[in-house]
C-alpha cells in the first residue's frame, strides 16, 4: 500500500501512518487503513464498505475533528431560499451525539416541536454508519425513505466526500441540507424563527455575547472536543494531555457554578447546554469508553448540582436517553470491539432521564 494525503471536506490529512487502498467497487473511492482499522466515508456522493468510526488524527496522534460542510442560515424574509416557516424542515438526531442534542435541546427550548419535525437514527452504528431501522426507539425515515443516513448527504450533494454525521437541518421543499453543523443549528433556532418561535428564551442575548463566546472557546476546545481527543488519542502523550485538559475544565466548571446557577450571568444561555451534553454523557461514556478517568464527577459538588438543575429543565431531560448513549458509544468497535454496554451506572441526576 502507498502513503497519501486525504482530502475531505477541503482538508487535507496525512496521519502516520496511514495508506489509502483503491475501493474496487466504488470508482474513486478508497478505504482508509489507520493503525491497522479501517474505516470508509462518502467519496464523491458514493458509500464505501465496512465502515467504522476510526478518526483522523495528526502526526502526534491528536483526533482531528471533520469540518461541517452545509453552513446556510433561515431567512425571515420571504424572498430567502431557506425561508422560517412552519412544516417545512426535518432535524435527523441521535440521541448518543452530544452534537445533535445540542440542537434538540435549543429547539424545545424555543418550542419549535410543531414546526420543525425530528428524525432519529439507530444509536447503535452499522456498517454504513447511522441508519434508520424504527428499532431500539429510532424512526424511520418517512421523508426521504433513506435506509442510511449517508444517502440523506448524497441526495444533498452527489458530490458529497466526507463523513455523514448528525445534526442535520433539512429542507423538504428544496430536498437538500440546509445546515449540519450543530453550532448553527443551535443559533438558527434561537434567532432565525422568528414568530414561530418562542421569545419567552433568548440563548444568546446581545449583552453577553462576548461572555458566551468566551466561554464556548473554553468548553469546545478543552472539554466538548477535549473528550474525543483523549479516546480517540493514538498515542501516550495526546491522550495524556487531552486529559488533563478536560480535568482542568472540569475544575473551572466547578469554580465557575459555585454560588452560581448558569455558566454566563444570571440566565440560561447557549453556553450551558453545550457544557450540559458532554456533563451528561461524562459518566455514561466519557469515563470508560474514553478513560477520562483522572476523578469521579462525583468529586464535582457543584458540577453534580448544575446537573440536577438542568435536568429539572423539561427540555434538557427529554434530549437524554441513557440507553441510547452506553448503546452508541460502546457499539464503536475501535474501542470496544467484543460490543460488551455497561449495565450501569446510574447516577441520580438521571432520574428524570427518558427510559
Amino acid at each position: 500500500m502507498r502513503r497519501c494525503r486525504l482530502q475531505i471536506s477541503g482538508q487535507s490529512f496525512a496521519p502516520s501512518p496511514v495508506c489509502c487502498e483503491p475501493v474496487l467497487s466504488y470508482p474513486g473511492a478508497y478505504r482508509i487503513r489507520h493503525n491497522d482499522q479501517e474505516t470508509a466515508v462518502l467519496v464523491n456522493g458514493r458509500w464505501t464498505e465496512d465502515w467504522q468510526p476510526v478518526q483522523e488524527s495528526d502526526q502526534e496522534g491528536r483526533f482531528v475533528r471533520q469540518r461541517s460542510s452545509f453552513r446556510d442560515r433561515i431567512g425571515s424574509e420571504p424572498e430567502n431560499r431557506f425561508a422560517a416557516e412552519a412544516g417545512r424542515y426535518q432535524l435527523y438526531v441521535a440521541y448518543i451525539c452530544p452534537w445533535a442534542s445540542r440542537t434538540l435541546i435549543a429547539l424545545r427550548l424555543k418550542r419549535l416541536e410543531t414546526a420543525i419535525g425530528v428524525c432519529v437514527v439507530d444509536p447503535r452504528l452499522s456498517d454504513q454508519g447511522w441508519a434508520f431501522t424504527g428499532e431500539f426507539g429510532s424512526d424511520l425515515d418517512h421523508e426521504n425513505g433513506a435506509r442510511h443516513l449517508h444517502q440523506i448527504y448524497s441526495t444533498a450533494d452527489p458530490t458529497y466526500t466526507g463523513r455523514a454525521t448528525v445534526p442535520v437541518l433539512w429542507d423538504k421543499r428544496e430536498g437538500t441540507i440546509v445546515n449540519n453543523e450543530s453550532s448553527d443549528i443551535l443559533r438558527i433556532f434561537d434567532q432565525d424563527f422568528g414568530h414561530l418561535a418562542s421569545d419567552d428564551i433568548v440563548l444568546r442575548p446581545a449583552a453577553l455575547e462576548a461572555q458566551i463566546d468566551a466561554c464556548n472557546e473554553r468548553l469546545y476546545d478543552d472539554f466538548n472536543n477535549g473528550v474525543y481527543r483523549a479516546g480517540f488519542a493514538t498515542t501516550q502523550d495526546a491522550y495524556e494531555e487531552a486529559v488533563a485538559q478536560v480535568f482542568a475544565t472540569l475544575d473551572w466548571l466547578e469554580k465557575r457554578l459555585d454560588g452560581a446557577s448558569w455558566l454566563v450571568g444570571d440566565q440560561l444561555t447557549e453556553s450551558d447546554i453545550r457544557a450540559f451534553v458532554t456533563l451528561i454523557r461524562f459518566e455514561l461514556a466519557y469515563q470508560g469508553l474514553f478513560k477520562c478517568n483522572l476523578r469521579p464527577l462525583s468529586s464535582y459538588p457543584a458540577v453534580v448540582a448544575y446537573l440536577h438543575r438542568l435536568m429539572a429543565i423539561p427540555a434538557f431531560a427529554a434530549s437524554v436517553r441513557p440507553e441510547h448513549i452506553k448503546a452508541g458509544y460502546y457499539s464503536i468497535k475501535a474501542l470496544n470491539p467484543n460490543g460488551i454496554v455497561p449495565v450501569g451506572p446510574t447516577p441520580d441526576y438521571l432520574a428524570t432521564a427518558v427510559r
